[in-house]
């Protein structure tokens, strides 16, 4: 006999079942706007040039690299490799029949990209000790990536589109700070966040149709999400200690978390949703306080930091000082 909480879960992937038609249009609609890339596309000399020179001038330009924008290539490489995780959320569901399982697999082809053409840079550049930070990515891997909400199919939507989102910003500030010194990883990043922003817009449409079919549900799951997310790399080895110089380096940190929750609001248009039941009218009340909330975090965050010395393994185990 199945539990309450199996049938929900059930009930909830029938309602994912039943986007198939959508899921099946928002593909062709991502894949026409694509320009598939490969990492050789990026990284390669020019025809009739010389490989060896290319490489000596690369790594001449990437030192003067910053050591937090350093730390942040790191940290969004690492969270790049941990792919497997996420396919492995994404693909419990659905079975392996199902339009689904072919915009997974798909996602997962884009995205193995985005790890592979970062790790070959900083491989290239010699910017961070490669031979620590794989040994990171294995420790990384092998401690997995267990989130709370994973028995939830509508939690996985509302993660994946507020991730991806957040995901593209760290990604486009990184190239933003470290392209001033080396102008292909500004590129590089170009490309990595203009297609996660490609994925975050279908997270969002989905979860757009899941709130119009399923509103009461659907707010429930948001509100459990939305107060704050984990990055897929909180298991990583220093996460936490990376994570406050990219916030410190104005890369991304609670302001830019604040705008995504705001955005995602506003594009569901959750203050607008009516015939809610008991949780649901409940759910959206406390959706909507959810920005303040932020605000008030990322002001005592702001407010209490003070000036803190910082030194890393992968990157050389140089000090610096960030305020």
């Amino acid at each position: 006999m199945k539990n309450p909480s199996e049938y929900e879960t059930m009930a909830k992937v029938e309602v994912l079942e039943d986007l198939a038609h959508d899921v099946s249009i928002l593909m062709e609609a991502h894949e026409s706007k694509r320009v598939l890339w490969f990492p050789s596309d990026l990284l390669s000399p020019a025809p009739e040039t010389d490989p060896d020179e290319f490489v000596r001038q690369l790594r001449r330009r990437a030192d003067g690299i910053t050591l937090p924008a350093r730390v942040a290539l790191c940290l969004n490489t690492l969270t790049e490799e941990g792919l497997p995780h996420f396919h492995r959320l994404i693909s419990q569901y659905l079975g392996p029949d199902s339009i689904w399982a072919k915009w997974n697999n798909l996602w997962t082809a884009e995205e193995d990209r985005h790890g592979a053409v970062l790790h070959d840079y900083t491989r290239d550049s010699r910017i961070l000790d490669n031979p620590v930070m794989e040994r990171m990515q294995f420790e990384y891997l092998r401690a997995g990536f267990e989130p709370t909400w994973d028995k939830d199919p509508y939690r996985v939507f509302v993660y994946t589109t507020l991730q991806e989102r957040a995901t593209q910003v760290s990604h486009a500030n990184t190239g933003r700070v470290a392209g001033e010194h080396e102008p292909l990883i500004g590129e590089v990043l170009s490309n990595v966040a203009k297609e996660e922003a490609r994925h975050y817009v279908f997270y969002r449409a989905i979860f757009e149709r899941v709130l119009a079919r399923d509103p009461n549900r659907a707010l429930e799951s948001a509100a459990h999400i939305m107060p704050s997310i984990d990055m897929p790399g909180i298991s990583m080895p220093h996460f936490r200690e990376m994570a406050d110089v990219i916030r410190r380096a104005g890369i991304y940190g609670p302001r830019d978390y604040l705008r995504i929750v705001q955005e995602a609001i506003k594009f569901w248009a959750v203050d607008t949703i009516t015939g809610l039941n008991e949780a649901g009218k409940k759910a959206q009340d406390k959706i909507l306080t959810i920005p303040a909330r932020l605000e008030r975090v990322a002001d005592m965050m702001e407010t209490r930091s003070r000036a803190k010395t910082f030194s890393f393994a992968v990157a050389f185990a140089k000090e610096f000082e960030m305020a």
